[in-house]
């Protein structure tokens, strides 16, 4: 599991780009977000740099919790 910080995310249409940026990728099996403190768990084994990337890429910005 990866953990993400995602300050930028503020709504369910956020929610539902970030998914659709995550999901495609090699390794993606599930997301579980915390609206409130602006972080998702990612299941599976997807790179955390590929992750980053992904969500840089359509405008949210993130960093891995450790």
């Amino acid at each position: 599991m990866t953990r993400l910080s995602i300050p930028d995310m503020s709504c369910g249409h956020c929610r539902a780009s970030i998914e659709g940026a995550l999901a495609p990728l090699p390794g993606f099996e599930a997301i579980r977000f915390d609206q409130e403190a602006r972080t998702a768990e990612v299941e599976g084994s997807t790179p955390e740099g590929m992750l980053l990337s992904a969500l840089d890429s359509i405008g949210f910005p993130a960093t891995v919790v450790r």
